[in-house]
């Protein structure tokens, strides 16, 4: 198993006390790398690309907030978190519809009904489309937090080592046509992703 993406177990997890004096380094070191595994397309969407180090914060995070410390209780927010990894040759990404005005949110929503069914990973002259959690849009309401996954055949993951080879990211909505390449850290960082176990 790819150690990028592998799930997270009872063993990963550590105490609050030792999570808590740890905590400012592992929240700089995740920053850090969110920062190579975040893609903005256009000025209201961002895919931040997860991993077992982000689900790693993300997990000790929610139960520092929660206060979870029963075996139970932890391994069900294990589960939901690492239903956020990709699988082996995919990708996966917590996909981020960013509206400041809160006044406006609802119907700037609204507006991007739909894009769930819109996104590509485009690598090479292949388009690959995004496979979005269920039950996250509805003919009358989006949510603004989605959950996407790409799944990559061979030649796609042989693309990402090839720098000749284009790669990018793309929302063709009719309220919302925009597209991002992905290059140089993003794109090595996210080929630990696909490298096989």
């Amino acid at each position: 198993m790819n150690p990028s993406i592998r799930p997270m177990t009872l063993d990963d997890v550590v105490g609050p006390d030792r999570y808590e004096k740890a905590r400012d380094e592992i929240r700089r070191r995740t920053i850090a790398l969110k920062k190579n595994r975040r893609v903005a397309v256009g000025d209201r969407v961002t895919f931040v690309f997860e991993n077992h180090a982000t689900v790693f914060f993300q997990v000790h995070e929610m139960l520092r907030a929660e206060r979870i410390t029963d075996l139970d209780a932890v391994r069900d927010e294990l589960e939901v978190y690492n239903a956020l990894l990709p699988e082996a040759g995919g990708l996966s990404a917590t996909m981020l519809i960013e509206i400041t005005d809160q006044d406006q949110v609802e119907e700037r929503l609204l507006e991007l009904l739909g894009i769930d069914e819109c996104v590509r990973l485009d690598v090479g002259d292949r388009s690959y489309p995004g496979e979005f959690e269920p039950g996250r849009s509805r003919e009358d309401r989006l949510s603004a937090v989605q959950y996407v996954r790409f799944r990559l055949d061979a030649a796609a993951i042989a693309a990402f080592g090839d720098e000749r080879a284009e790669i990018s990211l793309r929302i063709e909505h009719e309220r919302y046509r925009h597209a991002t390449r992905i290059e140089g850290e993003t794109r090595r960082s996210l080929a630990t992703d696909l490298v096989s176990g």
